[in-house]
Order: C-alpha cells, then sequence, then structure tokens
C-alpha cells in the first residue's frame, strides 16, 4: 500500500514539474523568442503592415478600406466617393450576407458560380458602374477595358490592391474630380505600382490605401 501511494506520488511530482517546465517554455519562453526574432527582423509585418497618415495609424497595406460618401437620410447603401481611387468589390457585387463592405469580421466570397446568373447580373451592373463613374469629360471607358478586379470581389472579399489596368482606368476621373492634371496622377499610379513577388509570383497590383495618402498629399501640396 505504501509503495503504491509512494509510486503514485512520484509520478504526479513528476507529471506537474513536466506541465510546469512546458508551460514555461511553450507558454512563455517560445513566445517571447518568437516575438523577439519578428519584432527584430520583420517589425512592419509584426505590428500587422499599420501604415499611417498625418501622424496616425489609417489602416494596414493588408486589408482593402471603402472610399465612399456619408450616408444620406434614407439610404442603405453608401455612394462611392469618385474623388479618390476605389477598391475591388467587397459586397458580392450585391447583397451578400457572407460579406459586407470591407467588414473585418466578416470574411468571404460570394461561392456563387461563373454561370450563376445573379452573379452575372452583378457583375453586368458593376460593369455598366464602373462605365458611367469613369467616364468624363473627354474620355470614355470603353466596356471592353474594364478589368475583371473592378466587377469581382476577390476570395476574402478584403483585397487592398487593384491591378494597375483598374488603377489606370480611373485616372481621367481621379484628376477631373482633383483639378489635377491627367499625367500627373498617371505618374502617381506608375509610382504606386509594384511588380509581381520575386519577379515571378502574384500579377502586378496597386495598393489603394497607399496610393490615395499619395494622392491626398500631392492635393493638399498643389
Amino acid at each position: 500500500m505504501n509503495t503504491s501511494v509512494s509510486n503514485t506520488a512520484r509520478l504526479l511530482g513528476a507529471g506537474l514539474r513536466a506541465l510546469l517546465v512546458l508551460t514555461v517554455v511553450t507558454g512563455i519562453v517560445y513566445p517571447l523568442v518568437v516575438t523577439g526574432i519578428a519584432q527584430g527582423l520583420f517589425p512592419g509585418q509584426a505590428n500587422g503592415s499599420e501604415i499611417e497618415a498625418d501622424g496616425r495609424v489609417v489602416g494596414s497595406s493588408l486589408i482593402g478600406q471603402s472610399y465612399n460618401l456619408p450616408l444620406k437620410k434614407g439610404q442603405e447603401t453608401p455612394e462611392p466617393d469618385l474623388k479618390w481611387f476605389q477598391g475591388r468589390p467587397a459586397n458580392g457585387l450585391g447583397t451578400n450576407t457572407v460579406n459586407t463592405q470591407y467588414d473585418l469580421l466578416l470574411s468571404g466570397a460570394t461561392n456563387r458560380s461563373a454561370d450563376n446568373p445573379e452573379l452575372v447580373r452583378w457583375v453586368k451592373d458593376a460593369k455598366a458602374a464602373v462605365v458611367a463613374d469613369n467616364s468624363v469629360r473627354g474620355y470614355t471607358v470603353d466596356p471592353a477595358d474594364v478589368p475583371a478586379d473592378a466587377v469581382t470581389s476577390s476570395g476574402s472579399g478584403l483585397d487592398p490592391d487593384i491591378s494597375p489596368a483598374y488603377a489606370d482606368l480611373q485616372v481621367h476621373r481621379v484628376a477631373e474630380k482633383n483639378g489635377l492634371p491627367v499625367d500627373r496622377v498617371r505618374h502617381l499610379v506608375d509610382e504606386h505600382t509594384e511588380n509581381r513577388t520575386l519577379g515571378f509570383l502574384g500579377e502586378p497590383r496597386v495598393n489603394v490605401l497607399e496610393l490615395n495618402i499619395a494622392l491626398k498629399e500631392l492635393v493638399a501640396g498643389r
């Protein structure tokens, strides 16, 4: 009986010591080491890829934002503020209970097939809106020139980037709304166009938040 109690006590003590050691190693030491390495080598990414403007954090380079006008009385769907570059659609191009406009608590796609009648209608309506919004005096958008990312949401619905083609399509409208030369706004897009990662991964892209911050600075410095 005494031997059995002694063995049980010994095993219990060993288990408690193992629990304590593993708790310290995996719960304290490991997180501190990983956090230290991340902060030392990749501080920007470790802190959420924050973007600052006017001395404060205005967003993350990894998360898209909406650029809309304030809702009017009785209005349910906000209108885009056309003085800014617009990102990809983020609400399924229609009513989508899975994902709302850049809502960080909800991330997802429409999960509709390419030939789904509702999705086809959304894309057609979105293309018509892109053409109408970006056709300004002296410049008319050809529907054939509207890129796919201008009328479809990404898999997450939170994509922060657009294609250079979609950014270029918006140049004339942004220039007119802000009273800027078209060439200067196009140059701004070129400056913020990133090439493929490592030269072969992904596609060329433009971060909308970073581009709009640069646009704001350009307008303020006129």
